[in-house]
């Protein structure tokens, strides 16, 4: 009966949220489902379990949900995202739509630009690209999305995408965490999905189709629709209908000032990820009063926190003056943050009330019984939760709430490094959370005025099974090779 419980929450979870319904509704909802099937106390289950568990992940990971949607949004309004996305697509030319396309949105969003600015800056652009190369403009949205939702979430060493920095306090670990696998894993994933557009657009040519019938983008619609806003928040650390709250400056930066903030974020996490919290006296943190902890669980949180700050500082040093509403800017980005960090955090919060369950020891057990060892079974968990919830953060943090230790202690026993657990299980959530009913798959298509039909089996190819491919390759190298 517990077991069905669990299964009924779950599947309650699942289709009302795919529905449109709010995760801060649906998550306790289907957690007491799930407890009272299995006789368990409803009231401690909501008041102990599940908000503490919301609470301590809100607690961790809260200012890289502020810090995060401030600098995409002030990246916006400074006209920083549209310099970067023009000077990459100017550069390459209208023969080499697709492949600016994607350049253009992986390079805002690995220096920390939200995926939600991104979309809604870039596909604008995209469209004039690819109608001036006569490219269909059903390849859009797959374009647009390995770009942004693919190797620069998950694999690129130092991203500070919130999905590099869950496993951190889990395992110890950095944003820098098994750097050559990481690159490795990005070079599958951009090759895959280059070569498959390339495919998708010669066979378009050879057919005789081209651009189609324009249409225009849907930004606006886009940012005010509720279904769609319901589905972005548990997905990334934007708010969408905060893309429109302020005033943008009417004309783009010079392309070093924009790129300078990007720059700062990549830079300054690195080297206080390698270089200045290692040299740190950091013992008071074992103090009560710090809660008992220690620099690994800590430190690679606190290293995108300080990047992604001096990345807004220096922002505010170079363009600030050029904001045409400064307050307005700061205010949009700061509540942008608050609904998607308290959706993640009632899907964790679900998460542990579920782990707490009695009949999940059969689901745990199932889990652990797959064939490969602890890095094959990682993945499908993350994976399988990542697709479930419709989202790579709620996913990964879940899978690592409830067997992150039993991992990590596996791990140790079979001599893998922590660090390659890390890499594994942030690729992992980037996989099967492109399913339809994720929030990115569904505000991306709405952006770009098209339908699942119209594109997704292409978004499939370049944001699921890329990083598939990938994720089986970091983990036949690292059982091979190690970490490095």
């Amino acid at each position: 009966m517990g077991l069905l419980g669990i299964l009924i929450g779950l599947l309650l979870l699942i289709v009302l949220a795919y529905r449109g319904w709010s995760i801060l509704l649906l998550s306790p909802v289907a957690a007491l489902i799930a407890a009272a099937a299995s006789g368990e106390p409803l009231l401690a289950n909501w008041t102990q379990t599940f908000m503490g568990s919301a609470g301590h992940f809100l607690a961790q990971f809260f200012p890289l949900f502020l810090l995060g949607a401030l600098f995409g949004k002030l990246m916006e309004d400074s006209g920083s995202v549209s310099a970067i996305a023009a000077f990459v697509t100017e550069r390459l030319g209208e023969r080499r739509a697709i492949l600016a396309v994607v350049l253009a949105g992986a390079l805002v969003t690995y220096g920390g630009v939200s995926l939600f600015v991104a979309f809604f800056v870039i596909a604008p652009m995209a469209q004039a690209m690819f109608q001036a190369a006569n490219i269909p403009r059903r390849f859009m949205p797959a374009a647009i999305g390995l770009g942004t939702c693919t190797f620069t979430m998950s694999a690129m060493p130092g991203t500070p995408s919130i999905q590099n920095a869950i496993p951190m306090p889990f395992f110890g670990t950095t944003p820098l965490a098994a750097p050559g696998l990481g690159i490795i894993a990005s070079m599958i994933m951009l090759g895959f999905g280059l070569w498959w557009l390339a495919r998708a657009e010669a066979a378009a040519r050879r057919a005789g189709e081209g651009f189609g019938e324009r249409a225009g983008t849907q930004a606006d619609e886009a940012a005010e629709d509720l279904v769609v806003r319901e589905r972005a928040t548990v997905t990334r650390e934007f708010d969408p209908p905060e893309i429109h709250r302020s005033r943008r400056v009417d004309t783009a930066p010079p392309i070093a000032t924009a790129l300078l903030p990007l720059v700062v974020v990549i830079t300054v996490n690195v080297l206080m990820s390698a270089i200045v919290l290692p040299r740190l006296d950091v013992s008071f943190l074992a103090e009560a009063r710090w809660g008992g902890t220690s620099l690994s669980a800590v430190g690679g949180v606190w290293a995108v926190i300080v990047a992604l700050g001096a990345a807004i500082l220096t922002l505010l040093i170079v363009s600030g003056r050029r904001l045409p509403a400064l307050r307005d800017s700061m205010d949009s980005g700061a509540n942008a943050s608050v609904l998607p960090a308290v959706s993640v955090a009632s899907l964790v919060g679900f998460g542990a009330v579920i782990a707490g369950l009695p009949a999940f020891t059969m689901v745990r057990d199932w889990v652990l019984s797959i064939g490969g060892g602890p890095l094959v079974s990682l993945a499908v968990a993350t994976n399988v939760l990542a697709g479930l919830t419709g989202s790579a953060s709620g996913g990964l943090t879940i899978a690592l709430d409830t067997l992150g230790d039993t991992y990590l202690r596996l791990a140790q026993q079979s001599g893998i490094s922590p660090a390659l657990l890390h890499r594994v299980a942030v690729i992992s959530s980037g996989t099967l959370d492109m399913l339809p009913h994720n929030g990115a798959v569904v505000t991306l298509l709405a952006v770009c005025g098209l339908t699942h039909r119209d594109s997704y089996f292409d978004l499939v190819m370049v944001a699921v099974v890329s990083p598939l491919i990938a994720v089986v390759g970091v983990i036949a190298l690292g059982t091979v090779l190690g970490s490095f």
